[in-house]
């Protein structure tokens, strides 16, 4: 199996994105990295989540340091910006910008995201932002749309089933509202 970093954000969304790449031939390596998450208490919550559901079904974790200054040192002018908007891409490739350098050290070429599994984030944003990113540090971006074929309803569903903590918003205090 070819080894791929999925980056993630909670473990209700990396759920069946994990399956999926399974499925395809791939052995997923999760990353955690969302410098976003607010406040401090949620983004600790998601952490613990994922890492406990990754340790549950034997994939491998990593994470990223929480940089919420990076965060919003990032979108600095872009706070008021309606959500899909500039935003939304400015973090989609400080998230992933992080990804790929971190497929760069543990030497894997592939790179893909569970951002694209919600049904409130627009896919082709965030594959505009992967594929940029990719084509400046050589790694391969996979376009997975895993919100097709009911991807975030089985997602939600294994989430249940787990028992797992599900956030009622994506990560930002932004997205909040």
């Amino acid at each position: 199996m070819k080894k791929i970093i999925l980056h993630a954000c909670c473990a209700p969304c990396a759920s069946y994105p994990i399956i999926k790449l399974k499925e395809d031939g791939f052995e997923p390596v999760v990353f955690f990295y969302n410098p976003n998450i607010f406040p401090s208490k949620e983004y600790e919550i998601r952490r613990v989540e994922l890492e406990k559901y990754c340790k549950k079904i034997n994939v491998e974790y990593f994470e990223g340091n929480y940089e919420i200054k990076r965060f919003y040192e990032a979108i600095k002018g872009f706070e008021n910006e309606p959500e899909k908007g500039k935003r939304c891409s400015i973090c989609f490739n400080l998230r992933l910008d992080k990804t790929v350098k971190f497929a760069k050290s543990k030497e894997i070429k592939y790179f893909t995201t569970t951002l694209s599994v919600s049904p409130h984030k627009n896919s082709s944003q965030i594959f505009q932002e992967g594929s940029a990113i990719a084509q400046k540090y050589g790694v391969e971006f996979l376009e997975y749309n895993f919100k097709k074929q009911d991807g975030f309803k089985i997602s939600r569903s294994i989430a249940k089933e787990n028992n797992m903590y599900a956030q009622s918003y994506c990560g930002c205090e932004f997205s909040q509202a």
